[in-house]
This record gives C-alpha cells, sequence and structure tokens, in this order.
C-alpha cells in the first residue's frame, strides 16, 4: 500500500454477542459499514420458501448492532417486517410466523411464499460505536407459477395443401404466470416471414399459404423468471408435389430421353418423383399418334422382343390424388442388335479405340452409323444445348471421323 499498515484481529463481546472485528489501522484512520446482497432481484415460486441472503462488515469497535427489514409496493409507505437489536427479534405480529431472521446474520427468510409477497424488501443495519454507522439494500421480489408442459394443437389438423391451404400451430399451457412463448423448427427459433406471422402474445404461428419449406419438425417453448418447459415435437401435414419426375432404367443406354436397348433384352423402368402423399404412376405407350394406357405403378419392364417397332415412344406419369396435380416424363426406346448395342455402349463411358483398332465384331459401319443418327433424332431440339448432349455429340464426331461414314446430308 506505499505505507506502514497491519491488520490486527481481535475479538470483544456485545450484550452477551460475540462480533469478530478486524481493524485496519492506516494513519490512525477507520474504514465504515458496508451491507451487500448477492442479487437486487429474485424470483421466488408461490408456496415455496424464500431467502433474501445479506452478507455486511464493518472495522469499528461496535456496542450494538441493528437489523430491520421494510417491504414495500409500489406506490404505498414502507411496512415494518420485523427488526433486531444484537441478537433479540422484534417482529410485527401480524408476519411474526411468516418471516424468520437469524441475527446477527442479517439474511430474511419467507415461508410459505404467496403472490401478495412480491415487492420491494428493504433491509437496514445500524452499527451503534463511536458514533452510529447505517447502510441499506433493496431486493426486489418476484412471485410465479413454475410453467407446465406445453401442447401444440394443429388447424386443420388433417393437414394443408401446398401453396392453397393455410395453417396454425397453437401453444397451450395449463399452469405458469408470466409466460414467454418461443417456437421452434428443427430446434431453431421461427422468425416473422412473408408467409410466418405470430399472434400478439406469440402463442399462436400462422402460416398462409403452407410451403412445402414449412415442413420440419415444430415445438414451443415457454418460459417464465423460475422455469421453462418445452412442447412435444410434431410434424403438421403438408400435401405438395410431384417434383422432379425422372425415368431411369436398370440397363441399356440413355441419351438424353432416348433409351436403347438389345434385342432379346428386357429393360425395367423405374418412374419417380417428390411427392407426399405418394403420387399414383400411370404408364403410357403412343403408336401411331394412339396412346393407351399399359401399366399402373413406379416400374415397366420391356421386352424387346414382344415391341413389335424398332423405335417406341413412352410417357410416364406421376399424379397427387391430394393436391391435384400432376406430371409427365416422355422418353423413347429404340431397339438395337447386340452388336450395334455393344459400339453405342462406347458413348456411355467416353471410350474411343485408336484409328489402328480392328472394327466391331462383324458388326457394319452403316449399321452402327444407323443407330447413332436414329438416337440423335429422337433427342429435343431444345436438349441439344445440355452439356452431356454435347459430350456425346463431341464422341460421335469422333466414331464419325473413325469409321469414316457421314449421314445422307453429309453429316451427323
Amino acid at each position: 500500500m506505499g505505507q506502514d499498515a497491519f491488520m490486527e484481529s481481535f475479538s470483544s463481546t456485545v450484550g452477551g454477542f460475540q462480533c469478530k472485528i478486524y481493524l485496519l489501522l492506516l494513519a490512525g484512520a477507520c474504514s465504515g459499514l458496508k451491507v451487500t446482497v448477492p442479487s437486487h432481484t429474485v424470483h421466488g415460486i408461490r408456496g415455496q420458501a424464500l431467502y433474501l441472503p445479506v452478507h455486511y462488515g464493518f472495522h469499528t469497535v461496535a456496542s450494538d448492532i441493528q437489523i430491520i427489514w421494510l417491504f414495500e409496493r409500489p406506490h404505498t409507505m414502507p411496512k415494518y417486517l420485523l427488526g433486531s437489536v444484537n441478537k433479540s427479534v422484534v417482529p410485527d405480529l401480524e408476519y411474526q410466523h411468516k418471516f424468520t431472521m437469524m441475527p446477527p446474520n442479517a439474511s430474511l427468510l419467507i415461508n410459505p411464499l404467496q403472490f401478495t409477497d412480491e415487492g420491494n424488501y428493504i433491509v437496514k443495519v445500524n452499527i451503534q460505536g463511536n458514533g452510529t454507522l447505517s447502510a441499506s439494500q433493496k431486493i426486489q421480489v418476484t412471485v410465479d407459477d413454475p410453467v407446465t408442459k406445453p401442447v401444440v394443437q394443429t388447424q386443420p389438423s388433417s393437414g394443408a395443401v401446398e401453396y392453397v391451404g393455410n395453417m396454425t400451430l397453437t401453444c397451450l399451457v395449463e399452469g405458469g404466470t408470466r409466460l414467454v412463448y418461443q417456437w421452434l423448427k428443427n430446434e431453431r427459433p421461427v422468425h416473422t416471414s412473408s408467409t410466418t406471422s405470430f399472434s400478439l402474445q406469440n402463442n399462436t404461428l400462422h402460416i398462409a399459404p403452407v410451403t412445402k419449406e414449412d415442413i420440419g419438425n415444430y415445438s414451443c417453448l415457454v418460459k417464465n423468471p423460475v422455469s421453462e418447459m418445452e412442447s412435444d415435437i410434431i410434424m403438421p401435414t403438408i400435401y405438395y408435389g410431384p417434383y422432379g419426375l425422372r425415368v431411369n432404367s436398370d440397363k441399356g443406354l440413355k441419351v438424353g430421353e432416348v433409351f436403347t436397348v438389345d434385342i432379346g433384352e428386357a429393360i425395367l423402368f423405374y418412374c419417380s418423383a417428390d411427392s407426399y402423399p405418394p403420387n399414383t404412376y400411370s404408364w403410357i405407350q403412343r403408336t401411331d399418334n394412339t396412346t393407351y394406357v399399359i401399366k399402373h405403378g413406379p416400374r415397366l419392364e420391356v421386352a424387346s422382343e414382344k415391341v413389335g417397332q424398332k423405335t417406341t415412344d413412352y410417357m410416364c406419369c406421376a399424379y397427387n390424388n391430394v393436391t391435384g396435380r400432376r406430371d409427365e416424363a416422355h422418353f423413347t426406346v429404340i431397339i438395337t442388335s447386340v452388336g450395334q448395342k455393344q459400339n453405342t455402349g462406347k458413348l456411355k463411358h467416353f471410350q474411343m479405340p485408336s484409328r489402328s483398332a480392328p472394327t466391331s465384331d462383324g458388326v457394319s459401319g452403316q449399321d452402327l452409323h444407323s443407330t447413332i443418327y436414329e438416337v440423335i433424332q429422337h433427342i429435343p431440339a431444345q436438349q441439344q444445348d445440355r452439356p452431356e448432349f454435347k459430350a456425346v455429340y463431341s464422341q460421335v464426331n469422333r466414331i464419325t471421323a473413325w469409321t469414316g461414314l457421314t449421314s445422307r446430308d453429309g453429316k451427323i
């Protein structure tokens, strides 16, 4: 401290009460009284006991220590609760069974806590010695009932159709005071948006209209100063789709919307789309400008030897019977010989032999050229700018250069 100082500890007896005092001597000066509380706001639960801790200290000789507790509500005069001088406690008889103090400890016990006990509690400590030292603190007490577990109700309970229906989620709580509501989706807070809004108290979530992006795990988190509870997770029912309809196969070469399959080979087609509830699928074949349904369900098997013509057009139709929406995927199947398939299969892997390589096993260049040309002819013009087509087209040009073939108009 830059000066000679020392701490001397001694005990003095005051009115039968032993108080341990630390006397700080520094050039003959003495410090005063200090009263502290851990928090100036304390939250209590109705029906339970509440403890208000208070600490005080002083560095002087004391003959008497007085502690006083007062209670005040907004716009009212403070009311005396109880007080003590040294170890003697003098309560207000109206509250003698509700408030407890054990001097020289200045802390206060309130038991049981009721809503009427909410307000400001003032503690004042007086030290009598060579003079009188006084200090006080104020503690605000709030009283609440704990939150019970929330329950979320969804309207309509049967669900809503994307872009058509609206949805309302309501958070219901039976018990608790001073409730604060928060909505969570996939464990993250839900915020206001162009389709999402909240009621004044935040206990109701409105989604109008619903979209596929609104699908998720929702819950309601309810808090108050003494507790918090979260509802069970619910997943609102939202009907949507079909989206992303596509046709794939278990074998064969696919270029754009054209599949090639060997004579004598069976190929299985799969139709899929994202939808809820699941789509119903229909397979339609077109022959001589006439269309007819050949199968229902997500799979279609085509046996090439049973196909009456070399090139056949098909369509997969996906229908959602709740949203009323449908989508279609068109594709063409070309039947080729085994040898032709082996050569066109090189397109799939983009592997080309060198110029010195011998021709394929007994396959004429003209047959190979004819198949490749027919595949390209069945690719819609608007898809020929796609990267995958350009890659295939590049390989076709290489085949043409390698085989020395051209189409009727002199190019592929």
